[in-house]
């Protein structure tokens, strides 16, 4: 006799795992949401839409990629999950879109209830910083396909912008600044790039190095920056004068930075108004990587960036530090011929 569980799949440890993860999910709503988890869809009262002029419906999806792999190797997982939802959020808020509600897609090789209740408490922990509502997900038994530790995460996330409101290159102008606020470490990006270093330097995740203030695998598993909620005070705060944002993840600050400058104009980041952060040098400066490589990779301490009138450059650090959010400015806008663009500038301070 051949039954599912033999088959590698355990619909009792599943289960499980909702139960275990039922009190996180509480903890991540809002008020629009429509009954709780087990169904099949998530529902969302959208009448408050109605209040808007013509509001526009924003989408955003994306996973945490081989940084998953630091969190198996540490055997901790209930961080991962916050760095799911801010690199979907976190997109969302660059058009000014205030992010509604999330699901998440969870793949294993093996259902082990406390693992996927502390991946979930993560992704919901994330949700309530963002304000954004868990409104479903999957947990995806994969025997055979991945090993019983292995995994993956993704999640998508609905917002929503009025029209008129919409941030976007089309504002940006030159003579503008750019405002640069912190990554919290290497968030969700170049952990393949991070794995090889790891490999190919035989780098101990359990070892506290003298550059560094925790051990190498906390560090790299840190979780990414939320900055939604900052990023939607200072829309509220200086609307009319904020042109956009760039959220830093894949490609670093100049790529992304590119996608928000409108053809005609550059972007100019000038190194000497901040530091690398010591994990990103130690890592650097262990492998040889070159300044290039790591500025295409990493985010190189900046993890979010809000392009402004240079009128409101001073009030909106206020704005910012009054959150507990640190900002400076770390660049302008210039006009010159061709596609849109953004460069990095003179040599980064030192600590």
């Amino acid at each position: 006799m051949s039954t599912y569980k033999e088959a590698g799949v355990d619909i009792d440890a599943g289960d499980r795992a909702v139960e275990l993860m039922k009190a996180s999910i509480a903890k991540a709503s809002r008020p629009e949401v429509m009954g709780g988890i087990g169904g099949f869809a998530g529902l969302f009262d959208a009448s408050a839409l109605k209040k808007m002029n013509k509001p526009l419906l924003a989408t955003s999806t994306d996973g945490v990629g081989t940084k998953t792999e630091i969190a198996r190797q540490m055997g901790i997982y209930d961080t991962i999950g916050e760095d799911l939802v801010a690199m979907v959020v976190d997109d969302l808020v660059v058009c000014g879109a205030e992010p509604l509600f999330m699901t998440d897609y969870i793949a294993v090789g093996k259902v082990i209830p406390e693992r996927i209740a502390d991946i979930v408490k993560g992704i919901a922990r994330g949700c309530e910083k963002a304000n954004t509502a868990l409104i479903g997900g999957e947990t995806a038994e994969h025997p055979g396909l991945l090993k019983d530790d292995e995994f993956d995460i993704a999640g998508a996330a609905t917002g929503v912008v009025d029209a008129d409101k919409q941030l976007g290159s089309h504002l940006v102008k030159a003579g503008d600044v750019i405002i640069a606020m912190p990554a919290s470490g290497f968030h969700a990006n170049g952990y393949s790039l991070v794995r090889h270093i790891l490999a190919t330097q035989k780098l101990d995740l359990q070892k506290k190095y003298d550059d560094l203030e925790k051990t190498l695998g906390e560090i790299l598993l840190t979780p990414t920056e939320i900055y939604t909620l900052d990023c939607l005070a200072l829309i509220k705060a200086q609307q009319g004068n904020l042109r956009t944002f760039s959220h830093i993840t894949g490609g670093g600050l100049a790529d992304n930075t590119a996608r928000v400058i409108p053809d005609g104009l550059v972007a100019k980041y000038d190194r000497t108004t901040w530091a690398l952060p010591n994990e990103m040098k130690f890592m650097a400066d262990f492998a040889g990587v070159p300044q290039s490589d790591m500025e295409r990779t990493w985010n190189c301490g900046i993890g979010m960036v809000a392009i402004v009138d240079a009128a409101i450059a001073d009030l909106s650090i206020k704005s910012l530090a009054a959150r507990g959010m640190k900002a400076w400015v770390a660049g302008s806008i210039h006009a010159q011929s061709g596609p849109g663009a953004a460069t990095l500038e003179g040599t980064y301070l030192t600590r």
